[in-house]
């Protein structure tokens, strides 16, 4: 199937890479007329998105050493985040940063840092390596344009590591989960010196409407993530997927000095 390329393949791929598991049965094999069409699907929301923000869209090629680092004003990294980023919306109350073009300003790879709120995670992280709760960050989102020059998230991180460092705020620990699923293996975090400390169960994924949504989402919007009450009480069409998804990989770095390696052996699975 041809798509028009005025839309972003890698953002495509991975709004299309969410969906499909709705459609895969159990055994995870997928009808390749339903790939077709939740590639589409996919597409035009994109559009739709790529349209309402298109002066935030950066359209040069620098190289990685023309970018420039600054801290985003959270009004941009929403509006990104929230049209782009394949969950669609930003994480309120967090610190952004962003490699900018140095002609526009314009941000090129971005990310949010806030404190992390996953707390089967953050037990984990005390429990087995002696990081307060507290001290313990989370790069929530990270969206890069496919303009972005090579090694432009690993660069970005390394800066942010600085940044918190410098912060007045006692963090120790970044921290962030990858989805395989998703096509995301964790490249840029161990080019940045991160290191895979534990993976944690995959649950289903959950969709209102044929659109994914976390259960963060759906808590925000129908205060409940009760698919059942969600059905009876909203009349939403819900669905969660079926077919078995691979775990999220946690990865971490220290702020304040090297990361360890863990060793295979020694990296919790955590259940749900």
């Amino acid at each position: 199937m041809a798509v028009r390329h005025d839309v972003e393949p890698r953002a495509l791929a991975v709004r299309t890479l969410l969906q499909l598991p709705r459609v895969a049965k159990f055994n995870g094999q997928i009808n390749r007329r339903l790939v077709e069409t939740e590639l589409r699907r996919s597409a035009e929301g994109l559009r739709i998105d790529q349209r309402a923000i298109r002066e935030l869209i950066p359209t040069d090629k620098f190289a990685l050493r023309d970018l420039r680092f600054v801290e985003l004003e959270a009004p941009v990294a929403e509006a990104i985040f929230s049209r782009l980023h394949y969950l669609r919306n930003a994480r309120s109350g967090s610190l952004n940063y962003a490699l900018v073009d140095p002609i526009h300003g314009l941000p090129v790879t971005m990310c949010s840092v806030s404190p992390l709120e996953w707390k089967r995670v953050a037990r984990q992280v005390e429990t087995q390596f002696g990081v307060p709760q507290a001290n313990v960050w989370d790069v929530s989102r990270v969206y890069s344009f496919d303009v972005a020059p090579p090694n432009a998230i690993s660069s970005l991180l390394a800066k942010v590591r600085t940044a918190i460092r410098q912060l007045d705020a006692q963090v120790d620990l970044l921290s962030t989960a990858v989805d395989p699923n998703l096509g995301f293996h964790g490249s840029s975090y161990r080019a940045a010196n991160w290191q895979l400390w534990m993976s944690i169960q995959a649950r289903p994924y959950l969709y209102v409407d044929r659109v994914y949504a976390s259960p963060r989402q759906l808590l925000q919007r129908f205060e409940t993530a009760n698919l059942a009450e969600l059905a009876a009480r909203h009349g939403a069409v819900v669905e969660q997927s079926r077919a078995r998804l691979l775990d999220s990989l946690i990865f971490c770095c220290r702020v304040r000095r090297e990361t360890e390696q863990v060793a295979p052996d020694d990296q919790r699975r955590l259940r749900r």
